[in-house]
């Protein structure tokens, strides 16, 4: 793929995530439109999901035929040129209508994330990186904290239920014992992306799917960020942990975590 063919996949995505916020605040800002649905313990799905999602897959296929689309809620194919998407992400506490959610647009090739945007439209943040050009939050260049210390550091722990809870459990009573503070704001994708511009200095999962990681994973590599290898193996279908924090943090969150 020629830089001017990636560009335009980036300015594209740009304009995508703008329309897509417009569609998702219409139905967050009428809870009442929301038909909140359950596809198990603690995971939310909204008619907003369903909506954003097949909105950005017709004008994916219709930009970009020859590129293939994976989404959250339809599934899709992996190829040598991939969308990968997750309409709302952050989907409980868009449907308790928290602020804290977001839209995330991914692009790999070759298996290798080249792009990301990521638009939290409620939180009036519109984060955007592609590979070897840096990363911005509304248009400004952001960089990671340049923390050091775990006894200073602010992490921020993800959950699902496919770990087991001991197991969540375990490594929030690590972090204390660092000295870290630990957290849990319910989207993987902005833990990713508040990494990238040094609002936390670290985020970790032990389980996350593609979809989640795809965008921020541009987006925090691009800010300085360390990010474990997540398109290792079966991660794009059956996903991985993760790991995102200040380089120097890396080797004391890896022991912590178990996530090299």
């Amino acid at each position: 793929m020629t830089p001017a063919e990636r560009d335009l996949r980036y300015y594209a995505a740009l304009g995508l995530a703008a329309e897509a916020s417009h569609l998702a605040l219409g139905y967050f800002t009428r809870r009442e439109s929301l038909g909140t649905t359950m596809k198990g313990a603690q995971d939310w799905l909204t008619v907003a999901d369903g909506k954003v999602e097949a909105f950005l897959r017709e004008r994916l296929s219709a930009l970009f035929p020859e590129d293939t689309v994976i989404g959250e809620e339809g599934g899709g194919t992996a190829s040598d040129a991939v969308w990968i998407l997750d309409p709302i992400d952050g989907t409980a506490n868009f449907a308790h209508g928290d602020r804290n959610w977001c839209i995330s647009i991914g692009f790999l090739v070759n298996r290798k994330p080249e792009i990301g945007v990521v638009a939290a439209p409620a939180l009036g943040e519109v984060f955007a990186a592609r590979r070897g050009a840096g990363a911005t939050l509304n248009g400004a260049p952001i960089a990671v904290s340049g923390g050091a210390d775990i006894a200073r550091a602010s992490v921020e722990l993800g959950w699902s239920t496919r770990i087991p809870a001991e197991r969540y459990v375990e490594i929030i009573g690590r972090c204390y014992a660092a000295g870290a503070a630990v957290r849990r704001a319910g989207s993987g994708t902005l833990g990713l992306c508040h990494v990238a511009n040094g609002a936390s200095d670290a985020y970790a999962e032990m389980h996350i799917n593609a979809w989640d990681v795809a965008a921020g994973i541009v987006i925090a590599g691009e800010a300085g960020a360390h990010v474990s290898d997540f398109f290792a193996g079966e991660g794009m279908t059956r996903g991985n942990p993760i790991l995102c924090c200040t380089p120097a943090l890396a080797p004391v969150l890896g022991e912590i975590t178990g996530i090299a």
